[in-house]
């Protein structure tokens, strides 16, 4: 609970003063991007690969998630699936009660819960990675900017608390028109789930993503999805066990 409380301290005070200084300030994010470096573990074996999944609500990043690693776990590579947020954690349950409207949080106060919620896994991230275990991440710090950012926040400012944490490997854009996610069960059900809103963020996923980001159509069937999934992340494990070094997120 202390460590906790710190993280929590550190990322409320960090939105204060950000908040007092909202009219002047502007991140740049000129520094240099630092390597780490993983190598080999004990057994002999390469790193595994940060793998994200982005995307609107609905879009089908859960259910591809698991398709994967159970695909991964066939070929005999040690994987994992995660998800951000994170709901079993102290800052996740805060989150959770959040998004199912059983509380109220002003918007810079979540967006930083968020991005603790991310940060308070960042020391089990690295290690699982160096210990050759890739993962699967249903959602990382591209949906904490697009979705703050959709609802008014500067983007630079919802930038700010990420810079640091592991930067993927690789990030897959499932891209699905909001009104088609709109159509599938469930839909509705959170707080984030409204159809003009998830227009809104979708302009904002457009901003973030780059030449990296690999884009999959998933108003596809869930079959044809899965098929472009496989070939893409293979192809990534396989590179970083030939040594690809690891960045951090949004340094340069």
């Amino acid at each position: 609970m202390h460590a906790c409380h710190f993280t929590l301290s550190k990322f409320l005070n960090f939105g204060v003063v950000a908040a007092q200084r909202s009219s002047s300030l502007r991140f740049s994010f000129k520094c240099s991007s630092r390597k780490i470096h993983m190598g080999s573990n004990q057994h002999g074996d390469k790193r595994g690969a940060l793998i994200v999944l982005e995307g609107l609500d609905r879009s089908g990043k859960t259910s591809q998630s698991s398709r994967l690693v159970k695909y991964l776990d066939g070929l005999g590579y040690p994987v994992e699936s995660w998800r951000f947020p994170d709901r079993e954690t102290a800052v996740g349950k805060m989150i959770s009660s959040y998004l199912t409207n059983q509380s109220q949080l002003d918007d810079h106060t979540i967006h930083l819960l968020f991005s603790a919620n991310r940060w308070e896994k960042r020391s089990l991230m690295e290690a699982k990675l160096k210990s050759g275990t890739s993962l699967i991440v249903d959602r990382y710090s591209y949906s904490g900017v697009a979705f703050s950012s959709a609802k008014g926040l500067d983007i630079e400012w919802c930038k700010a608390p990420e810079v640091g944490l592991l930067a993927p490997d690789l990030v897959v854009y499932l891209d699905i028109p909001p009104e088609r996610a709109a159509e599938r069960g469930g839909y509705g059900g959170e707080r984030y789930e409204q159809l003009e809103f998830q227009k809104n963020v979708s302009q904002y996923y457009k901003m973030l993503s780059d030449a990296s980001w690999k884009i999959v159509d998933a108003s596809l069937p869930m079959e044809d999805v899965e098929k472009q999934l496989k070939e893409i992340v293979l192809d990534c494990i396989v590179s970083c066990q030939k040594g690809k070094s690891v960045s951090e997120l949004w340094l340069s």
